[in-house]
């Protein structure tokens, strides 16, 4: 590391090595998913934000499933994208202290690139359907949880899109999802609100019981 690499804070760091090309990116193999889980629990303990991972996960995979793309891949980036956020949450260090993380244990380029790009400040562009996905899903998959936790039975089987939609256009609800986020996703991926909405609730019911949010299919 020279001197002027040394000087850099956590984010121009991060970016700085995840923008390099590398000869031997191909030949990186990701972890699988229960050591990627072990990472995941080795920083974040508290377990609203391990059921955002889970859910996270299951929204990327669907994704993955219906666009053609390598499920367990796209799976392992939505389990990861905010394992760094318990321990390190300000914005000059989440996502970026994860990053450097994931390169000290030799996760791809590609996968920190689109771990990076999920934060609108960290600089980084969202350019693959990868990185688009990531997005759109983040602030969906709370915001769908917080009204799952108000239905009657605590459950995702109960939450309708027109329900969500509503919902938005209360500031007071779930105040800290960004509704701007959730519309601009949605709109990276070339589809209508209510579908992306509707993907996401299936792929989320599919794991509710993991995350707790079974309750009473109606």
């Amino acid at each position: 590391m020279g001197p002027a690499h040394a000087n850099m804070d956590v984010r121009q760091r991060a970016t700085l090595e995840t923008t390099r090309s590398s000869v031997s990116e191909e030949a990186m193999q990701l972890p699988d998913r229960a050591q990627a889980f072990a990472l995941l629990t080795e920083y974040t303990k508290k377990p609203g934000l391990i059921k955002h991972a889970l859910a996270v996960e299951a929204a990327m995979r669907a994704y993955a499933r219906s666009n053609g793309e390598d499920a367990d891949r796209w799976g392992l980036v939505g389990l990861l994208h905010d394992f760094d956020y318990e321990r390190w949450p300000a914005p000059e260090d989440h996502p970026f202290r994860g990053v450097e993380i994931l390169e000290a244990q030799g996760f791809p380029e590609w996968f920190r690139r689109a771990i990076l790009s999920h934060a609108n400040y960290s600089g980084v562009s969202r350019d693959s359907g990868l990185e688009k996905t990531l997005f759109a899903c983040d602030e969906l998959c709370g915001f769908l949880t917080a009204c799952a936790l108000v239905t009657p039975q605590r459950s995702l089987h109960d939450v309708r899109v027109r329900s969500v939609r509503k919902k938005m256009k209360s500031k007071a609800f779930a105040a800290s999802v960004s509704r701007e986020d959730i519309v601009a996703g949605a709109a990276s991926l070339g589809v209508e609100l209510d579908e992306h909405i509707e993907f996401v609730l299936q792929a989320l019911r599919e794991v509710a019981d993991l995350l707790n949010l079974g309750g009473k299919a109606t």
